[in-house]
């Protein structure tokens, strides 16, 4: 009886590690897709600084321009 309870532990232990494999493989494959996620997400963030800092630079040419404008029609004014 005791040899086959020692089976029967034995074939627990196993399924158990076999579980955990299985999980730990699973776990592998989701850090992975989140890594290439993350990497992505970051390239993203990088172009959409480099178009709000183009943005900033065209907003401030054009206020530029107004206020140069405005200057004109100031001096036309008075």
């Amino acid at each position: 009886m005791d040899s086959l309870e020692d089976i029967d532990q034995f074939q627990l232990l196993e399924n158990k590690i076999d579980t955990m494999i299985e999980f730990i493989t699973a776990l592998k494959k989701e850090k992975e897709s989140l890594s290439e996620k993350i990497k992505m997400q970051e390239e993203k963030l990088a172009y959409l600084n480099v178009e709000i800092e183009d943005l900033k630079t065209v907003r401030d040419k054009a206020k530029q321009k107004i206020v140069g404008l405005l200057q004109k029609i100031e001096q036309v004014e008075t």
